[in-house]
Protein backbone atom coordinates (compact mmCIF):
# COMPACT_ATOMS: atom_id res chain seq x y z
CA UNK A 1 0.00 0.00 0.00
CA UNK A 2 2.80 2.33 -0.33
CA UNK A 3 3.33 5.04 -2.66
CA UNK A 4 6.40 5.99 -4.76
CA UNK A 5 8.02 9.02 -3.24
CA UNK A 6 8.38 12.14 -5.54
CA UNK A 7 11.64 12.67 -7.19
CA UNK A 8 11.63 16.13 -6.43
CA UNK A 9 14.10 16.81 -3.61
CA UNK A 10 14.25 20.17 -2.30
CA UNK A 11 17.58 22.02 -1.70
CA UNK A 12 17.60 24.53 0.19
CA UNK A 13 21.61 24.96 -0.44
CA UNK A 14 21.34 25.25 -4.30
CA UNK A 15 18.09 26.67 -4.35
CA UNK A 16 17.12 23.52 -6.68
CA UNK A 17 13.21 25.09 -6.39
CA UNK A 18 11.51 27.25 -8.55
CA UNK A 19 11.95 30.49 -7.50
CA UNK A 20 8.06 30.97 -7.15
CA UNK A 21 8.14 27.70 -5.09
CA UNK A 22 10.77 28.87 -2.74
CA UNK A 23 9.04 32.21 -2.33
CA UNK A 24 5.91 31.20 -1.42
CA UNK A 25 7.78 29.05 1.56
CA UNK A 26 9.97 31.80 2.69
CA UNK A 27 6.22 33.94 2.55
CA UNK A 28 4.54 31.20 4.78
CA UNK A 29 7.69 30.86 6.85
CA UNK A 30 7.76 34.65 7.37
CA UNK A 31 4.18 34.82 8.46
CA UNK A 32 4.48 32.38 11.11
CA UNK A 33 7.79 34.13 12.23
CA UNK A 34 9.73 31.26 12.34
CA UNK A 35 12.85 29.97 10.65
CA UNK A 36 12.79 27.38 7.84
CA UNK A 37 13.66 24.21 9.36
CA UNK A 38 11.20 24.67 12.34
CA UNK A 39 8.53 25.58 9.79
CA UNK A 40 9.72 22.27 7.78
CA UNK A 41 9.45 19.94 11.14
CA UNK A 42 5.95 21.48 11.92
CA UNK A 43 4.11 21.02 8.79
CA UNK A 44 6.30 17.45 8.48
CA UNK A 45 4.59 16.59 11.90
CA UNK A 46 1.30 17.76 10.91
CA UNK A 47 1.15 15.60 8.08
CA UNK A 48 2.63 12.65 10.06
CA UNK A 49 -0.71 13.08 11.73
CA UNK A 50 -2.44 13.44 9.11
CA UNK A 51 -1.62 10.26 7.43
CA UNK A 52 -2.01 7.94 10.82
CA UNK A 53 -5.00 9.44 12.33
CA UNK A 54 -6.97 7.21 9.36
CA UNK A 55 -5.30 4.10 10.52
CA UNK A 56 -8.12 1.44 11.50
CA UNK A 57 -5.85 -1.46 12.32
CA UNK A 58 -2.74 -1.46 14.00
CA UNK A 59 -0.05 -4.36 14.03
CA UNK A 60 0.37 -5.45 18.14
CA UNK A 61 3.27 -7.76 18.89
CA UNK A 62 2.06 -10.54 21.65
CA UNK A 63 3.51 -8.66 24.86
CA UNK A 64 2.27 -5.17 23.59
CA UNK A 65 -0.93 -6.89 22.87
CA UNK A 66 -1.42 -8.43 26.11
CA UNK A 67 -0.74 -4.87 28.08
CA UNK A 68 -3.70 -3.33 25.42
CA UNK A 69 -6.03 -6.21 26.93
CA UNK A 70 -5.14 -5.93 30.34
CA UNK A 71 -5.45 -2.39 30.31
CA UNK A 72 -9.28 -2.72 28.49
CA UNK A 73 -10.22 -4.98 31.42
CA UNK A 74 -9.80 -2.46 34.04
CA UNK A 75 -13.53 -1.13 35.29
CA UNK A 76 -13.97 2.88 34.15
CA UNK A 77 -13.35 4.81 37.15
CA UNK A 78 -15.78 7.44 38.02
CA UNK A 79 -16.02 10.52 36.85
CA UNK A 80 -18.71 12.59 38.56
CA UNK A 81 -17.41 16.22 36.25
CA UNK A 82 -18.06 14.42 33.48
CA UNK A 83 -21.30 12.76 34.23
CA UNK A 84 -22.68 16.36 35.03
CA UNK A 85 -21.30 17.60 31.86
CA UNK A 86 -23.27 14.40 29.97
CA UNK A 87 -26.45 15.30 31.89
CA UNK A 88 -26.43 18.67 31.38
CA UNK A 89 -28.65 19.97 28.21
CA UNK A 90 -26.84 20.48 24.53
CA UNK A 91 -26.26 24.23 24.11
CA UNK A 92 -26.87 22.77 20.02
CA UNK A 93 -30.02 21.74 20.79
CA UNK A 94 -33.61 23.76 20.07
Amino acid sequence: MGTRPSRFRYDARRAAAPVTLRQRIDRAVHTLGTDLSSFVVRQVVRAAREVLADRTQFALSEEARAEWERVNRRPAREQPGLQRLMERPSPFSD
